[in-house]
């Protein structure tokens, strides 16, 4: 299992239709958290292994409506 972070960047007034969009239509969404500061949205995925994560940001997070931008991260290991 990958964990992946995706920071966005969406058109002024968005985030929140932006949020509720890519929480209906992309599966492997986990959280979807509204921040402040230089990103409007910080979406946490969960993929399988297989999946390759280029496509699937740019596929499935940089098509949806109203995102100008992303940068994501890939998370290593989970500490509770």
């Amino acid at each position: 299992m990958q964990t992946i972070f995706i920071f966005c960047k969406c058109e002024l007034g968005a985030a929140y239709n932006v949020a509720d969009e890519a929480i209906l239509s992309v599966e492997s969404i986990s959280e979807i958290h509204s921040i402040s500061g230089e990103h409007d949205l910080l979406i946490k995925a969960y993929l399988s292994d297989n999946t390759d994560i280029g496509h699937f940001v740019t596929d499935k997070i940089q098509t949806l409506p109203g995102i100008k931008e992303t940068f994501t991260l890939i998370g290593f290991k989970a500490f509770s």
